[in-house]
């Protein structure tokens, strides 16, 4: 490799790598933002966090990767020209081209693996990352017993605190409602204070009781349960220490079945998405040729038996509809006319609900095409990310993460609003799907080849002296006219 190829892509991968996990956490906390209602008070283990982390950062890298292509090419060709090192490499007769060829081949690799890792890597986690925030949403909240409020978390308790020391964790007041039995609260515990701590596996939550007494209601198990019309004997014990034991249900994370997910288009690569979309596709196309036989044989052809010919001679028959119905009697007319009416609503009913379900298979049949272009486009949003920062870089010429992050973002805020615009599009069936999700590529595609052709000319496009300077000559200009004007003419 040569040296100059060497310095290329040394300048190009460490800020491709550095606005990789910059982009990455920017929208890892967007997730976090997102989800934070569904994790906070959950108790969640450190190993659950990072592992839904980890799932939700292979999420993010399709937004992630392009973005970073085209801040890292726009940085690197910035910092290139800023520095006369761009200029250097072209007075030795070094082309543009020439000189974005090791990174280019470098973004080909990484639109391969772009590619791969859409169509192998992310349907996997994307099943891992929907169990595991389905399982998240289950899960009942952290057990917090707060002060003066009953905390009803723990099956069969009600447990009401006084208030709670903050520093050593010591309680006073302590009310506990016993109605584990379902007969009631039948019994009741009041300690002056105690502590309640739980168990290291999370199972169980020791209560530790100080000065405090149980009240017991005893029932009669000969008579039934409900309708006593006598007060209830009830035992009374007295405690100086009494340790509680509640089984914690529904607190520890129950993960849920991964099958529940698996035939969802977003855990499905191309050759599982192709297989159900072709299978879906017969089978709309089977109900739509249902449809229209019961649409014809029961609707337009009344008769049962207008299918069934055997032989194929055309029959021609001139019937006059006004004069068969004249023909008939007051009471035949109205029965014709009611029995039409009736079909006529029975059709629209059918009509009306088959066309509700024809579009929702339409839909779900639009989304498995839209999630197989979607494995193609993330590769090739980073092919033409990186033709519009590199050269746009090469023309402005301002490295650092001033200018290159703004224009950075700007386009791909317009990147990103097209082809949100079209995948809606295309899941509302308004666009072809192969439309929806590759229109934004094709829009800004013609821009990459167009600054690269001006980069490669050293065009001044873009470049902000250019055009003070024509301001100023424009200023000059108008100023001389004006002098001119204003002098007095000789004759």
């Amino acid at each position: 490799m040569k040296t100059l190829h060497r310095f290329v892509l040394k300048s190009y991968i460490g800020p491709l790598v550095m606005t990789f996990f910059i982009t990455m956490f920017v929208l890892l906390m967007q997730f976090l933002w997102k989800y934070i209602d569904d994790l906070v008070g959950k108790g969640l283990s450190w190993d659950v966090i990072a592992e839904l982390l980890l799932y939700a950062s292979a999420g993010l890298l399709p937004m992630a990767l392009p973005l970073a292509t085209l801040l890292a090419s726009l940085m690197t060709m910035g910092n290139l020209g800023e520095n006369n090192e761009l200029l250097a490499m072209k007075s030795a007769g070094i082309s543009l081209p020439r000189i974005l060829t090791p990174i280019i081949i470098l973004t080909v690799l990484i639109s391969i693996g772009a590619f791969f890792f859409a169509n192998n890597v992310l349907p996997y986690t994307n099943l891992k990352i929907s169990t595991l925030l389905y399982s998240v949403k289950q899960q009942k909240p952290e057990l917090i017993i707060k002060e003066g409020v009953f905390t009803n978390l723990i099956e069969g308790y009600s447990i009401k605190v006084g208030d709670k020391d903050p520093n050593t964790g010591l309680m006073r007041r302590i009310l506990i409602y016993d109605h584990s039995k379902d007969e009631g609260n039948t019994t009741v515990t009041y300690a002056d204070s105690g502590f309640m701590k739980p168990t290291a596996d999370q199972k169980f939550l020791v209560a530790t009781l100080y000065s405090g007494n149980s009240y017991k209601e005893v029932r009669d198990n000969r008579k039934p349960r409900h309708g006593y019309k006598d007060k209830l004997p009830a035992q009374r014990q007295f405690f100086e220490k009494e340790i509680i034991i509640f089984e914690l249900k529904g607190f520890e994370l129950q993960r849920a079945d991964e099958s529940f997910f698996k035939d969802s288009y977003q855990t499905q690569n191309i050759s599982q998405l192709s297989k159900t979309e072709d299978s879906l596709s017969k089978t709309f196309n089977t109900q739509l040729e249902s449809f229209s036989q019961y649409v014809i044989r029961n609707s337009i052809f009344r008769n049962p038996y207008w299918g069934r010919r055997k032989d194929k001679v055309e029959v021609k028959r001139s019937i006059n509809a006004d004069s068969l119905f004249k023909s008939l009697s007051s009471e035949e007319k109205i029965s014709a006319l009611e029995r039409a009416i009736e079909f006529a609503r029975s059709t629209k009913s059918y009509v009306s609900s088959s066309k509700e379900e024809f579009y929702y298979r339409q839909k779900y049949i639009a989304r498995h095409k839209i999630e197989w272009h979607r494995k193609f486009t993330l590769s090739f949003a980073c092919f033409v990310f990186f033709f519009i920062g590199a050269p746009l870089g090469a023309i402005i010429r301002k490295g650092g993460l001033g200018t290159p992050v703004v224009i950075s973002v700007l386009f791909f805020i317009i990147y990103y609003i097209i082809n949100i615009t079209g995948e809606k599009f295309s899941r509302e069936l308004i666009w072809n799907p192969f439309i929806g999700m590759w229109v934004s590529s094709f829009i800004l595609l013609p821009l990459g080849i167009f600054l690269s052709y001006k980069a490669t000319t050293d065009s001044v496009i873009l470049n902000t002296d250019f055009y003070i300077e024509k301001l100023k000559k424009l200023f000059k200009i108008r100023a001389l006219f004006k002098k001119r004007s204003n002098s007095p003419k000789t004759e």
